[in-house]
This record gives structure tokens, sequence and C-alpha cells, in this order.
């Protein structure tokens, strides 16, 4: 089964995330409350906690959750494999995929403290169809 183990949000673009217990998805909104929650087709982002654990071995240290700006951690999903427009259901809500990596900044905040950026290949980008509350622990499942 496909969860959510963490959701992140941060108040700045570019920053590292902090953990928060469940979270607002708003239609065509994003995260309430995250600084990308306005932000065209990529209202929401995530990644999976397969990838830190890929660069926690390689790097020998733990890395939060949050660290890559992601605003849903997952666990148990390949989200780079999906294609665009693709529709997730997240807990009650319905989010559709529009983007799958992007271009990390090498002077961005959290390719410095990290050492290295998981969102360039397996990062995604969504923007949320339909909202609700999402929760740590709710399930995550493709729509077909």
């Amino acid at each position: 089964m496909a969860e959510i183990i963490s959701i992140n949000t941060s108040e700045r673009k570019g920053t590292i995330k902090h953990k928060i217990k469940s979270g607002m998805l708003c239609k065509d909104g994003g995260l309430k409350g995250d600084a990308h929650a306005k932000d065209g087709h990529r209202q929401l982002s995530l990644l999976a906690a397969e990838n830190f654990y890929e660069l926690e071995e390689a790097l020998g240290e733990k890395i939060p959750f949050g660290s890559f700006a992601e605003n849903i951690t997952t666990h148990g999903i390949e989200l780079h494999t999906l294609r665009i427009g693709t529709k997730l259901r997240v807990g009650e809500c319905v989010i559709e995929i529009t983007q799958i990596g992007k271009k990390c900044h090498s002077d961005c905040e959290i390719k410095k403290k990290v050492g290295k950026c998981a969102m360039p290949q397996k990062g995604v980008f969504a923007r949320v169809r339909t909202g609700g509350e999402i929760t740590i622990g709710d399930e995550i499942t493709v729509i077909k």
C-alpha cells in the first residue's frame, strides 16, 4: 500500500520544509499556507521516501523529510515513473501529475545543506483537482 509518511510546508520558496501532522489541499491551490500553494502547475510537490533512503546510504547520514522542499513524502509508490496527467487519490483528495523532475539550482539551500538534490530526476509536481484534508498515513492510489 502506498501512503503519505510526511506532510511538509514552508513560508518561502527554495527552503527546507518543516513537518506538519495534517494539511488542507485547496482545489487549484495546493497545500494551504505553503509558499508554492498558488504556483500554476506546480502547486504541490511529492517525493518518495525510497529516494531519501538511497541518498542516506550514499551520504552515510539521515536526511529529514522536507529537506528537498517536497510537500508530501510518500512510501510504496514510484512517483517518478508515473506519466504526466496521471491522477492520484490522496486520502479523499485527487491530484494530477503535471511535471516530473525540475532543474536544481546549484546555489539552492537544499543542495547546500544536503549536498545532492533528488528533485531533478525523482521529484513530482501536481495540481490539486479535488481538495480536502490530508493526514500522515492516508493511502495513495492511482486512479485508472
